[in-house]
């Protein structure tokens, strides 16, 4: 079912170009009835997971000598893969999630095996790219203005100098980092944080629902947070290791490439370590796109780790 599910996430995206409905200047939901919408984007990313997982599992089986040509073969088909909805999701614009795709293809063709020379270049490559596009912002400001959007310039400035931009760009970042301060070892305590509930910080339900969990229950409660994070990928992890199926460890670091990305992103974008960018932290944000998803990404674990047999002697 892994192409005919990905043609589907693929169509899903095409009606929201078409037909989307449009919030705070993001095309980015197909609305179903009246107060009920779904953002095909979140579904996107399991579809690509099980499609890249799909793809690598037939390489390894079919594939007689693995060799530099043979790597670059099944890299190109991963980016073809990768690369559509990626574009899709770009042009809502939601930037965020086109990173998590990103992130997702990089850990799953860091497990695929492939040659480090591969790998190093994709790194290489991205390194010369944002060089090119720091030398292009300093000697072609327009030229540069048609590759990054004004919006996506604002956030970059706002993540820079947030205490210069506070009154605009930074308006966001510094809140939160107020929010997160204030909150100190312990805490403010449940519904107690100024800046959380009394409205400073936008988009605090979602995006930044860690800068509330800071604030109100401090160094504490958010480490208490980051651990349970760490224990769920470390399980994850263990189960990947422990599976006797190919493609169900291919879809698993798949899952494992997104749910750390989205953590380190929001959480890292809230203490002003990366810039902003419109992404959920995974099972806290409100969304309900976003938790079915994650949820039926967990439930795909299960059934993995359910279905993983054990002997006594390997």
């Amino acid at each position: 079912l892994s192409l005919p599910l990905y043609g589907l996430g693929i169509l899903l995206l095409l009606m929201v170009a078409l037909f989307g409905d449009e919030r705070n200047g993001s095309q980015r939901w197909i609305e179903i009835s009246s107060g009920v919408a779904i953002q095909p984007s979140e579904f996107m990313k399991i579809f690509l997971i099980v499609a890249i997982a799909h793809l690598l599992t037939k390489y390894q089986e079919q594939v007689d000598e693995k060799n530099l040509r043979n790597d670059f073969i099944l890299t190109g088909k991963v980016g073809l893969l990768a690369i559509i909805p990626f574009l899709f999701i770009v042009k809502q614009p939601d930037l965020g999630t086109a990173l998590v795709l990103i992130g997702i293809v990089a850990v799953m063709l860091l497990v695929s095996g492939i040659s480090w020379r591969i790998l190093f270049l994709f790194l290489l490559s991205g390194i010369g790219l944002i060089a090119f596009l720091v030398f292009l912002y300093f000697v072609n400001l327009d030229l540069f203005n048609k590759i990054v959007s004004p919006h996506q310039l604002n956030r970059i400035y706002g993540w820079l100098d947030p205490e210069g931009t506070a009154g605009k760009e930074g308006y966001q970042l510094m809140q939160a980092m107020l929010a997160i301060g204030s909150g100190q070892l312990f805490g403010r305590g449940l519904g107690e944080g100024i800046q959380a509930q009394g409205g400073w910080i936008p988009e605090v339900h979602t995006d930044f629902i860690f800068a509330v969990i800071g604030e109100e229950f401090g160094f504490i409660g958010a480490s208490f947070l980051i651990s349970i994070y760490f224990i769920f990928i470390y399980r994850l992890v263990q189960i990947a290791l422990s599976s006797n199926d190919l493609f169900a460890t291919y879809v698993i670091s798949g899952i494992i490439g997104m749910i750390l990305f989205q953590v380190f992103q929001n959480i890292g974008m809230t203490i002003g370590l990366v810039p902003i960018t419109g992404l959920a932290l995974p099972f806290i944000s409100y969304g309900g796109s976003a938790l079915i998803s994650n949820m039926i990404a967990v439930g795909i674990v299960l059934n993995i780790a359910m279905r993983t047999k054990t002997y006594m002697f390997d």
